[in-house]
């Protein structure tokens, strides 16, 4: 409906005009209303495209009581540490380069007690563990061993129809490191040379290089109560250590280049990552290997998940 832009009977000309006048003046007028009646008072709002729904980023759950995942890109690093970083052990090299080929789903936060105790309940799990008086809910998981995260996630395979499964050492380190090119700088975390108390959880009382001492926790914390990396994800250097897929070699000497998993031959111990909250920094550090039994349950150890798009 037009505005009241022009009133009836009024002479918009002047007295003693011609008529021809007052019609171009009118005329005038008129062509001004259409203007303003055209002219929006907001612009609106540009329409969004979509994000691409498997690009590195996106978030997205298979199940209400499924893990929170996140897809991570296809990049390469540099697997181990080199022989100058700080409280370097053996085992971390010789370092090499690892190229995950394609985009992969690795769990935003480690495993929770309450998707643990929804697979205990729907009897995927056999396992009932402790949680040392903490609490449970959003604090990961602990007191499981590599026998129990296995059974975890082959229950939510099953339960999801999706393939999880627990990350391979060189898709974890990937992860920690946060990085997709193997010529960046190898630095022991993805903070950077050093880690402080705001970023991690781990007994702060200790120091690595330049960073100052912190609160020591003494617990667990909630998922997700701490910064996420470069890649989106939660708690990659300490709160809990993390159970990965491969057998344990004391090094990297015919290690696989393309992300998969050592397997085979003499598996008595299996491998912990990423230090947990009483530990230490030196721990924490991304090429940090930490050999056990597969049976072994602690306080301090628990996991997170992966799956292939």
């Amino acid at each position: 409906m037009l505005p009241h832009c022009l009133k009836p009977g009024a002479d918009y000309s002047g007295a003693g005009d011609s008529r021809q006048a007052r019609v171009a003046v009118r005329t005038l007028i008129f062509l001004i209303c259409l203007i303003l009646i055209a002219v929006p008072g907001e612009a609106a709002p540009r329409r969004q495209e979509p994000a691409n729904p498997s690009g590195p980023g996106r978030v997205f759950r298979d199940c209400a009581g499924c893990p929170e995942m996140v897809v991570l890109p296809a990049g390469e690093f540099m697997m181990g540490s080199p022989e100058s970083e700080r409280g370097r052990n053996k085992d971390e090299g010789p370092q090499h380069k690892v190229t995950i080929a394609q985009p992969f789903a690795v769990g935003k936060f480690e495993v929770t007690f309450a998707e643990w105790d929804a697979c205990v309940a729907d009897s995927g799990c056999t396992h009932k563990p402790g949680d040392e008086s903490w609490g449970r809910g959003r604090r990961p998981v602990i007191n499981v061993s590599w026998d129990d995260a296995k059974q975890y996630v082959a229950w939510l395979s099953k339960k999801s129809g999706k393939p999880y499964r627990l990350l391979t050492e060189a898709e974890w380190e990937y992860a920690a490191r946060a990085t997709t090119r193997a010529t960046d700088p190898s630095v022991p975390f993805s903070t950077g040379y050093t880690i402080n108390y705001k970023q991690a959880n781990y007994d702060a009382n200790f120091i690595y290089g330049k960073s100052p001492q912190g609160v020591y926790r003494q617990k667990t914390l909630d998922v997700g109560s701490l910064p996420r990396n470069a890649f989106g994800l939660h708690d990659m250097h300490g709160n809990v250590w993390e159970w990965v897929e491969d057998c344990y070699r004391d090094s990297y000497d015919g290690a696989p280049t393309d992300g998969s998993a050592v397997r085979g031959g003499d598996c008595k111990l299996r491998i912990l990552r990423g230090g947990a909250w009483n530990y230490y920094p030196q721990l924490l550090r991304s090429a940090y290997r930490y050999a056990t039994a597969p049976g072994v349950r602690t306080e301090n150890a628990g996991f997170r998940v992966a799956r292939a798009l």
